[in-house]
């Protein structure tokens, strides 16, 4: 990480947020912690185009004549995609480490490992299962209730890492993005 003497710009942290949290391809110009403060702090329109995106790929099925599931679907995996499954290795890893029942410093090292295990697997089944049926439930009802919970929903999953970047939190481990983020906000 570079340190930066100026403060860091709307604009580095649109890209560090954009940068570090989607697929897009944006360059981040600034590495350090005032543009780390900027990017958590609009990591919620990072949010809110992932979900503009991923309600774009339902809509879009539901015109072409598909099932509300499907577009569910589609909706639950655009995210995915263009967040490089993060939020999902994420819940995974932390599932692994909580579900070891192991010491603090046991459960970090499972969280790290690059596997997956069991408790990782069952956590990612159900909350993507919950996630579809909600999503299904609400393109069922109308294509804009489906449209905006995945526009709010991926807004509001960006805006707990402004809130988890929140001065006095600590990060888990002292390397890694977490701690590169960790007290900014």
């Amino acid at each position: 990480m570079t340190s930066g003497g100026r403060g860091a710009s709307w604009g580095d942290g649109l890209r560090f947020a954009f940068g570090t949290l989607t697929v897009l391809p944006v360059a981040v110009r600034r590495w350090d912690r005032t543009a780390a403060r900027s990017g958590m702090s609009a990591a919620p329109v990072a949010g809110l185009a992932v979900g503009l995106l991923a309600a774009a790929a339902g809509l879009l099925l539901l015109v072409c004549g598909a099932s509300p599931l499907l577009a569910a679907v589609a909706s639950a995996a655009v995210p995915a995609v263009l967040t490089r499954g993060l939020h999902l290795d994420g819940l995974a890893d932390t599932a692994d480490g909580l579900g070891s029942g192991r010491p603090a410093e046991d459960a970090l090292r499972i969280m790290k490992q690059s596997d997956i295990g069991p408790f990782g697997v069952i956590t990612l089944l159900f909350v993507l299962l919950a996630q579809v049926a909600a999503l299904s439930q609400a393109y069922g009802a109308s294509w804009t209730r489906g449209a905006l919970a995945a526009v709010v929903s991926a807004a509001a999953a960006r805006l707990a890492l402004t809130l988890a970047a929140r001065t006095g939190v600590p990060p888990a481990r002292p390397e890694g993005l977490g701690a590169a983020v960790a007290g900014t906000v």
